[in-house]
Order: C-alpha cells, then structure tokens, then sequence
C-alpha cells in the first residue's frame, strides 16, 4: 500500500479497480494546511489523462500488473493472438490496445505482454527489429527530387523513409519506438 507520500513519475497504482500511472507530480505546502500532491494520471487501459490532487494520508494499492513474455502468433480481423511462452496458455489483444505496435510485429516474434488483473492491456517491444523490405521505388543516381531519403515498405505493411540505396529484399534494422530506419542488416 502506498501512502501520497510515495507518489512518485511512473508509479503504477489503483485507484477504483483501474490501473493508473503518475505522468507528473509536484508537491506543495501551504502555510498551515496539510501538504498536497498534485498528480497527473494515466489511465493505462484506456489511455485518459487528468489531474488529481491528494493530501498526505490518502492511500493507494499497488496496481496487480504482471508483464509475460509471450509469442505473436496471428492476426484474425481486429485482434491479434498471442501464446504464454511457458504455459502455452493464448490470448487475444486488440488493435486498439496495440497501438502502433501492429507495425513492427511478425510471425513467432518474442513481445512481452502487460497484464492487469489476468487481462491483457499493452504490449511492449524489442528496442529494435529486423524486418524485409517488400516494396521499393527505384531510385536513379542524379534523381532531382532534393531528397536524400525514399519511401519504402517492409514486410508488415509499415511505410518509412530510408537512404536511397535502400531496395527491395533488403532486410533493415528499426527502431520500434520512433519507426525510424537504422541500417541496413547484412546475411
């Protein structure tokens, strides 16, 4: 159980069965009155945002968050299938809660998977992936487009932007949380 006192920018706790983390907090004392908290909360399954302010002995439970490292195994309409890794148990996550997570997800891809309360609520990556380029524009030496980059597609449908001499079949390595070309992956 935490006390006001143990707020603190990415605490995790429940407030009225939902989980919530702290995207900012400050402290204040007024002359006399009891010391306040001023917070910033994050809904974590549906994404709100608001502001809250606690005195010194409000308390909060810990959320009951578990993170599993599980397999990306499919996709069947809005939802996409994951299997426990040691349990072989499978669930279901939707696109919603994926987020832009989708973009980087292949077949048999090791992710860990956010649990509150047994129920899944995010997904979080490897910093980096490697995935195939399946659909490059050509590009000619002496192009006057006055860019040093061009748009390309990997093998999950994502489009970025990567140097020139990018083609088709090459296997790049991204970076899963800005969507950003790296380098190019050799065999």
């Amino acid at each position: 159980m935490y006390t006001a006192s143990d707020l603190r920018k990415g605490l995790k706790v429940e407030i009225d069965g939902e989980p919530y983390i702290v995207t900012d907090f400050q402290f204040s004392k007024p002359g006399k009155g009891q010391a306040l908290y001023r917070t910033r909360l994050k809904n974590m399954v549906t994404g709100n945002a608001f502001e809250k302010t606690f005195r010194s002995n409000d308390k909060f439970q810990k959320a009951p968050l578990e993170e599993r490292t599980m397999q990306y195994l499919y996709s069947q309409g809005d939802e996409f299938h994951f299997m426990d890794n040691k349990s072989y148990e499978q669930l279901a996550i939707t696109r919603e809660q994926l987020g832009d997570s989708i973009n980087f997800m292949i077949d048999n891809m090791d992710v860990d998977i956010l649990l509150f309360k047994e129920r899944p609520i995010g997904v979080t990556l490897p910093n980096f992936v490697n995935l195939k380029v399946v659909r490059a524009d050509p590009w000619a030496k002496g192009d006057t487009s006055g860019t040093d980059t061009k748009p390309v597609t990997v093998e999950t449908g994502y489009t970025l932007q990567v140097p020139p001499f990018v083609e088709e079949g090459d296997v790049l390595q991204i970076d899963t949380r800005t969507g950003e070309y790296i380098t190019r992956v050799k065999d």
